[in-house]
């Protein structure tokens, strides 16, 4: 439980906090450490783009393997990746924190790496949080980098082969569909990662995490109420949408809290479908590729829902 309450609370104040501290130093007699920081910053600047600077031992942490089990978390192989392709993981669904993209991709907690030899995982958070200072480098040595064009381009035509970047496909609008027994998807419209994939020729692989819905109670609000007006105006500047979500205590599961529910988190990882190097593809080449993605998608959440406890009634919706 402390091994991921902690990394909660590192999520939602690690980054106002390192800014706060880091701009503080410059006022006080260590004021040369900071100096050398931001120095170093200035140099490092563009490193989150090309590739970023992941760390095997942060990524081998004892604490993420406590972190695993506390869900418990699982990964599922279900076909082998060739070292010589490039992919584009399509992670959903985005619940609230991610803890399967997170613990699966960003950690060998579930042992990634030796259940895909000669891939290597790159997960894709908001690029806004490696302007911030410390916090960029924490998330880089987990094999973290920012979801904008230019890194993913870099991590599939400049990196050599063998790279798997995970998209969290839904994003912010998603996670405000989140809650237990929802499984409901942004994805219909969501076709940028095709258009890209297809420009790298790198394949793409439908996953789905069962459970990570069901970690968190949240109020979902209705599509023209005030609150979604403004989590939706959130969502625009700032990248992310603020959810009103509940957990359970830290000492009772009985009292409200951060903490989430420890509830089976299951993501299976789909058959990766071939796709062809187009430099320009036309909207109709995007299309058929994007429905594709969307059939692989559908038919791997109905193979394995009854093995994850789901109903065999449960379907996927896809807005």
């Amino acid at each position: 439980m402390l091994s991921v309450f902690q990394w909660v609370i590192s999520f939602l104040i690690m980054g106002i906090t390192c800014t706060v501290i880091f701009f503080s130093i410059f006022f006080t007699d260590c004021w040369p450490i900071a100096v050398l920081y931001f120095s170093w910053l200035v140099i490092d600047w563009n490193t989150p783009n090309q590739g970023g600077r992941r760390s095997e031992w942060v990524r081998n942490w004892t604490l993420w393997r406590y972190f695993r089990e506390y869900f418990p978390i699982r990964l599922v192989k279900t076909h082998n990746l060739l070292p010589t392709r490039n992919y584009i993981f399509g992670y959903h669904p985005h619940g609230i924190f991610c803890f399967g993209a997170f613990c699966n991709f960003g950690t060998e907690a579930t042992g990634f790496s030796s259940k895909f030899p000669g891939i290597r995982p790159f997960l894709a958070t908001l690029a806004g949080n490696f302007r911030v200072p410390v916090l960029r480098e924490y998330l880089m040595s987990g094999g973290i980098f920012p979801v904008s064009r230019d890194a993913i381009d870099f991590l599939l035509s400049k990196n050599g082969t063998g790279n798997a970047v995970i998209i969290v496909i839904g994003g912010a609008a998603e996670s405000l569909e989140c809650s237990p027994g929802n499984n409901v998807l942004t994805l219909k419209n969501r076709k940028g990662f095709v258009k890209i994939a297809l420009q790298n020729g790198a394949d793409l692989v439908p996953v789905y995490s069962f459970g990570e819905n069901e970690v968190y109670r949240q109020i979902i609000f209705k599509e023209g109420s005030l609150m979604r007006a403004i989590q939706r105006k959130f969502q625009k500047l700032i990248g992310f949408a603020p959810c009103v979500f509940q957990g359970r205590g830290f000492f009772s599961s009985s009292s409200w809290g951060l903490v989430p529910y420890a509830k089976p988190i299951s993501t299976v990882v789909g058959e990766p479908i071939t796709v062809p190097r187009i430099e320009n593809p036309s909207l109709e080449e995007v299309d058929v590729y994007h429905k594709m993605y969307i059939c692989s998608l559908v038919k791997l959440f109905n193979k394995h829902k009854a093995k994850f406890g789901y109903l065999e009634t449960d379907s996927l919706e896809v807005i």
